[in-house]
């Protein structure tokens, strides 16, 4: 993690404006992702824009942005609730496609299923209308920087 990231992740934290934290990663940028905190979860936001459009006919988001909303959403939950010492680095990404995403806001919420030392799972669930309905849920496994055991005193 460069020293520039860690002082971001840091300012995101005390203030709980994640804005400059996104600017970090240019993909997020390019789709426009948000990102607030609501209670002890995150709510990450996709704002509905034209250059998101897979199906123009619909008009439908493009599949590949909605997977990589959620899987940039589940990455940046782990680096906030879990204090990683270093970037998550993605193993697998396992997504349901549950109905078409149409051209409006979509928001994501991710919860941490399984941290260990070495790999942590989250699940994400990406709606539009209301999260009882879905339009895509998925599961991510990510390697994590070791967390240092703790040592027991003798």
């Amino acid at each position: 993690m460069t020293h520039r990231f860690k002082t971001r992740l840091e300012q995101a934290l005390e203030r709980g404006d994640y804005a400059a934290l996104l600017d970090l990663v240019p993909y997020a940028k390019l789709i426009g992702v948000e990102c607030t905190r609501s209670g002890d979860e995150l709510l990450f936001r996709l704002p509905a824009s034209r250059d998101n459009i897979g199906n123009p006919i619909l008009p439908a988001l493009h599949g590949g942005v909605i997977a990589g909303f959620m899987e940039l959403s589940a990455a940046l939950h782990l680096l906030v609730f879990t204090g990683v010492p270093g970037l998550p680095k993605i193993i697998d990404f396992s997504l349901d496609y549950l109905r078409a995403g149409q051209f409006r806001d979509t928001y994501a919420t991710c919860q941490v299923c399984r941290q260990g030392r070495r790999v942590a799972n989250v699940a994400i669930t990406a709606w539009q209308t209301t999260p009882t309905e879905p339009i895509a849920t998925a599961r991510a496994h990510f390697k994590i920087e070791e967390l240092p055991l703790l040592k027991s005193r003798s």
